[in-house]
């Protein structure tokens, strides 16, 4: 499994990409819409952003996977959202919005989870690597 500074790493790439192509590139990933994700680092109280996939919309909200490629650990972004549920979103380079993050239940995850894994396959990849169920998470954007 990728270590931090690896994911740190593809990140910086990532977002590098977008900036270089004036954001021609970079906003779409494996079929899915990117979105920047910012949380409050739950330790330094400090603005953590970063760039995931989100494979569903659901409602006006955006569904992302705290998948972190199968890791037994979950990301950091999503540590720290489950200590400050406030974050803010860009979609796909747009501007940044406000939003509140929820962790699906057990019967939502049941209903997003199998729309999730029949579209993007990886994402079935990555829990078969790990014990922990992964977490789905609603971005509901106010």
């Amino acid at each position: 499994m990728p270590g931090d500074l690896a994911f740190k790493c593809l990140n910086l790439l990532h977002r590098g990409v977008t900036r270089i192509t004036f954001g021609r590139l970079g906003w779409r990933a494996g079929g899915m819409t990117v979105i920047e994700l910012t949380t409050t680092g739950r330790r330094s109280g400090l603005s953590r952003s970063c760039l995931l996939t989100s494979p569903l919309q659901v409602e006006g909200s955006h569904v992302v996977v705290a998948s972190r490629g199968g890791d037994a650990r979950h990301p950091d972004w999503f540590s720290n959202l489950q200590v400050d549920p406030r974050v803010t979103v860009s979609i796909a380079g747009g501007p940044h919005r406000s939003a509140r993050a929820r962790i699906a239940g057990p019967d939502e995850r049941a209903e997003l989870w199998p729309r999730i894994v029949a579209q993007y396959r990886n994402y079935a990849t990555y829990q078969a690597r790990t014990e922990r169920e992964i977490p789905v998470v609603v971005l509901e954007i106010s």
